[in-house]
């Protein structure tokens, strides 16, 4: 039985060698293309959130002659100012068509109220839908709240008492996180690609070993020989495994060289990301190989085409992926009981790894263990389907 498994792996691991084409797209485009433009991206926002930090933030002031200190304070804090007399409607105007990213006004009743004591009006006009507007905005709300704060202080040490009354609570902020912690705000979603260029390494051979082979009618003369369906059956996932192990390794390697040129430490961020983490990361995944096969394999029994097996199983790799996204939108933490959910479980595993964080060996075991289970199941699965006369038609 073993011998003949052997035999099935080594003609299905062979022939796929064979098809350059489809070489070169599971076990280089697939590993490499996620890993490259993952770390483009990164650098890339690391580098614009750089240059918005160091430019100057440029505003449209409408009244500046009411609070002329107000202009003074933004000018200090290295605001630069571009004054305009605009009416509400005409800065809403302006703002739309992209003429100027923020407009403050200063209504004529400002002054007024000011001098009284009583809370003077200022209009923020801004484009909310533009990311980049909404952080320019929040930074002048920031500075507006710290001059109005500094006014109330300063009026009431005018009236005899101590500032420190507009002060009522003192909030320390103590950020425990670690350089390692911080950097899993551009690198959480980097299980997503390692775990899709793995799938992605067995997919066509999981669909040439099926549906290939009936469309070839070359399955009927292999159902025909001496040879048990279970040995076909797990000398084609085998063989599937061995590609998408080559995948993960390849892509897990091309992430550690990429992750050298992505300047994270400029930023108080640490990836975590060598060979001795790219061996975990392989550890943690491996036993998902055999899951992800037997699921590719089964789902191509099905179909009769190459085509339709194509088709088929573009869907049926966003399954393994869903509880990633589920993970990142509920911020999920590792649990034990979240470990008998294979992919959320290495996804969850491989990004404590990230942080530095110690994880247990139940938790690895569980998660292994999981998907061991249920990858036994689909190849029980898949070798009963292959039983069927249906087979052959």
């Amino acid at each position: 039985m073993i011998g003949k498994l052997g035999i099935v792996f080594a003609k299905e691991f062979i022939e796929n060698l064979r098809d350059r084409r489809t070489l070169l797209s599971a076990l280089l485009f697939g590993p490499l293309f996620g890993p490259l433009l993952f770390g483009a991206m990164v650098s890339r926002m690391l580098h614009q959130s750089a240059a918005e930090t160091d430019e100057v933030l440029e505003i449209t002031l409408s009244g500046a002659e009411q609070a002329p200190n107000l202009a003074h304070y933004l000018e200090s804090q290295g605001l630069k100012l571009k004054l305009a007399p605009l009416s509400e409607a005409a800065a809403r105007a302006e703002v739309r068509r992209g003429a100027s990213a923020l407009v403050l006004i200063v209504p004529e009743e400002y002054a007024a109220r000011f001098r009284a004591g009583e809370p003077a009006p200022l209009l923020l006009v801004a484009d909310s839908s533009d990311s980049q507007t909404r952080r320019s905005a929040e930074r002048v709300r920031l500075l507006l709240s710290a001059y109005g704060s500094g006014i109330a202080q300063l009026r009431i040490q005018a009236r005899g008492l101590s500032p420190l009354l507009a002060v009522p609570v003192a909030v320390n902020e103590i950020d425990v996180t670690t350089p390692t912690g911080r950097a899993i705000v551009v690198l959480g979603f980097m299980t997503y690609f390692i775990l899709f260029a793995m799938l992605m390494g067995g997919l066509y051979l999981a669909i040439d070993a099926t549906a290939g082979e009936r469309e070839r009618g070359s399955l009927e003369a292999l159902l025909s020989l001496p040879v048990a369906r279970g040995a076909l059956v797990g000398g084609k996932i085998l063989a599937t495994c061995a590609y998408m192990a080559l995948s993960l390794a390849i892509n897990l390697a091309a992430f550690v060289v990429v992750f050298r040129f992505v300047p994270l430490e400029q930023f108080g961020m640490s990836a975590n990301l060598g060979p001795r983490t790219a061996l975990e990361f392989f550890a943690i995944c491996l036993p998902f190989v055999p899951l992800g096969a037997a699921l590719m394999t089964l789902v191509a029994s099905f179909t009769r085409s190459y085509r339709e097996a194509q088709t088929y199983l573009t869907s049926v790799l966003l399954i393994p992926t869903l509880p990633i996204a589920f993970a990142s939108i509920y911020s999920l933490k590792t649990r034990s009981a979240l470990m008998l959910i294979p992919s959320l479980s290495q996804h969850l595993l491989m990004t404590s790894v990230l942080k530095d964080e110690p994880i247990s060996a139940r938790d690895i075991a569980t998660s292994a263990l999981s998907a061991l289970v249920l990858a036994g199941l689909l190849i029980a699965a898949t070798a009963r389907h292959w039983r069927r006369e249906s087979m052959l038609r």
